[in-house]
């Protein structure tokens, strides 16, 4: 390809063509600026387990405040209630932290599957490597020949073609894949602070307002990991909140009938 030339606005409002592959020219038009790494891997590692944490903090609530008001309602002694909530708040946690370890590490797997694809691809047919990924660059509104002019900059050599292709094609960065530990020990760590909330509500609490203090704290509980979870999703806020507030209610009312049931016949 010759020369490629691309339109640059003027510095005074008209309109100059430059030279791309004459670097000096290029640079009097430019104004000098830093070069910069995007963050949106880092970004989505941080989402990653901000939403394991949310999510295991919600099931930590609604479970063990399901466990507890069930045996209150059952009329059970207070060491019932201990011994039952704990034993649900260990068993939910590792649940938890295997059902995200399993998931996420299912999710980086298909990530470094793509990554080892697209490096196999560039290595079989770098040209055509080259002018797919120009394609991809294109369709996000670049002119074809500067679209074709970044693909040769990010082709020089196989890794970076390969990074490249990732980027534009999946949006994954190489180096910053999802990490299933994280997941897993936020997702733990978080039910084991939510499910704290309804074990302290029901024991701490004297007797006959003790499940009206545990809805209160659970209701309370579940609006703050509702309306953490739609802001993350950028979901509406409101409604999210009022269905996981439902939800976690619902949960309480059912086992607490339910162990009013058992009481009643045992």
């Amino acid at each position: 390809m010759g020369n490629t030339l691309i339109e640059l606005d003027a510095r005074a409002g008209g309109e100059d063509l430059v030279d791309l592959e004459n670097s000096e020219n290029l640079e009097n038009v430019c104004p000098n600026f830093p070069v910069v790494s995007p963050n949106e891997g880092a970004l989505s590692s941080k989402l990653n387990w901000l939403r394991a944490g949310v999510l295991g903090a919600n099931d930590g609530i609604v479970s063990t405040a399901g466990i507890v008001v069930g045996v209150a309602g059952a009329a059970l002694s207070d060491f019932a209630l201990l011994a039952s909530g704990i034993a649900g708040m260990l068993a939910g946690a590792l649940s938890m932290a295997a059902g995200e370890y399993v998931s996420v590490s299912s999710q980086r797997d298909a990530e470094q599957a793509a990554l080892t694809e697209q490096r196999a691809y560039v290595e079989k047919d770098p040209r055509g490597a080259e002018l797919r990924l120009a394609g991809l660059i294109a369709g996000q509104g670049i002119s074809k020949n500067l679209a074709l002019a970044t693909a040769r900059e990010l082709s020089k050599d196989i890794e970076s073609a390969s990074n490249a292709h990732a980027q534009y094609e999946y949006g994954l960065a190489a180096d910053e894949l999802v990490n299933p530990w994280e997941a897993a020990l936020a997702s733990m760590g978080a039910f084991f602070i939510g499910a704290l909330i309804p074990l302290f509500a029901m024991l701490l609490s004297p007797h006959t307002i003790a499940v009206p203090v545990t809805a209160i704290a659970v209701t309370t509980a579940l609006a703050i990991t509702g309306s953490v979870s739609a802001k993350l999703g950028n979901a509406p806020i409101l409604r999210a909140t009022i269905r996981n507030v439902i939800g976690g209610n619902a949960a309480m009312a059912v086992t607490y009938f339910i162990g009013v049931l058992v009481s009643n016949f045992a």
